[in-house]
């Protein structure tokens, strides 16, 4: 009865002011549905499910400054979109739509093993996508598909580690405020903004980004028909004027091709047709994995979307992403 009333009143309010409203049902569930964003044609077509490699990976539930609504957790949401393209016998193949600049060492690193399992148990095809970027992580993950298709224009490559961090010390000094720090051991602290990197702790965490880099090396010269013959000697790729592939700087698609980085330039439409053909479904339709309240119109259609939101207060402030949080990344932006 209440909501009935309710209804009355939006209806006449609306019948006063001009304005209408539509009121959507919406499942109180978050369970992943199933969309169709491409029929395909015959009976037995089958489906060719995308799955999104987006935004920064990550073991943690994305959000803005001071945002009271987190995102998904991207590491977990694409667990559980691979496991629904494995356990639905219809799926015959899969393309990873990726978007991304990368993320950490080990969610990259977690998503690849994933696709690599994923392609030996259940025998489906792979196809990454790469649309605006497939940087580092994201390209990392890449290799882990049966094809990697990208546009002449995107941005490709990035194979490299990088620790961020600043320094407080001196600034800190300048306002009369002393850090203290009581640990248990003399690397306790390594790395803390609020004291200097001492040349050890340097050599140290050095060592630990070549072994990452050697990882992401290994991932692709496994994967890839990478003319260019690695160096053991990794501090090599650090010195001028090395610009190659292990170099950590990016490349257009086209580019990528030639370097062996990808196998073929081509939109979205061109992957999914290369999984229908690589999986002998040419009638297959193409589906998404999406939240009861996510947008899908089509199959570019981000299913990264929050549930409706009120009283909320969201502040974004230009450069508050600029350090990130402490860790070993795969990752490209602008500057590193």
């Amino acid at each position: 009865m209440r909501v009935l009333f309710c209804s009355l009143l939006i209806i006449c309010a609306a019948g006063c002011t001009g304005t209408s409203f539509l009121i959507t049902p919406v499942p109180s569930t978050y369970k992943l549905d199933e969309v169709q964003a491409e029929p395909g044609s015959g009976f037995f077509g089958g489906k060719v499910a995308i799955i999104e490699v987006e935004g920064l990976l990550s073991d943690s539930r994305s959000s803005g400054l001071l945002s009271l609504s987190p995102g998904e957790n991207t590491l977990s949401l694409f667990t559980e979109e691979l496991q629904r393209a494995e356990t639905d016998s219809a799926v015959k193949a899969v393309v990873l739509r990726v978007n991304s600049p990368g993320g950490t060492v080990t969610s990259s690193d977690a998503m690849y093993d994933m696709v690599n399992r994923f392609r030996k148990k259940t025998g489906k095809p792979v196809v990454a996508s790469i649309q605006e970027v497939g940087a580092s992580g994201a390209y990392y993950v890449s290799c882990a598909a049966d094809k990697i298709v990208a546009q002449p224009t995107s941005v490709v490559g990035s194979v490299g580690v990088v620790f961020e961090s600043l320094e407080f010390e001196g600034t800190l000094a300048k306002l009369g405020i002393t850090p203290i720090t009581v640990k248990s051991g003399t690397l306790k602290d390594m790395g803390s903004p609020f004291k200097t990197l001492e040349p050890n702790e340097r050599d140290i965490m050095q060592s630990m980004i070549e072994e990452y880099f050697a990882r992401f090396i290994g991932v692709v010269r496994h994967n890839r028909s990478i003319a260019e013959e690695p160096n053991f000697d990794l501090s090599t790729y650090a010195k001028a004027p090395y610009a190659g592939v292990f170099s950590g700087r990016v490349f257009s698609g086209a580019r990528g091709v030639e370097l062996g980085l990808i196998d073929q330039t081509g939109l979205l439409q061109d992957a999914i047709d290369l999984a229908r053909t690589m999986a002998h479904a040419p009638g297959a339709s193409v589906i998404q994995y999406k939240r009861p309240y996510g947008y899908s119109g089509s199959i570019y259609a981000s299913s990264d979307v929050n549930p409706p939101e009120t009283g909320v207060t969201r502040l974004q402030l230009p450069g508050a992403d600029s350090v990130l949080p402490g860790g070993f990344y795969y990752l490209w932006r602008a500057g590193l």
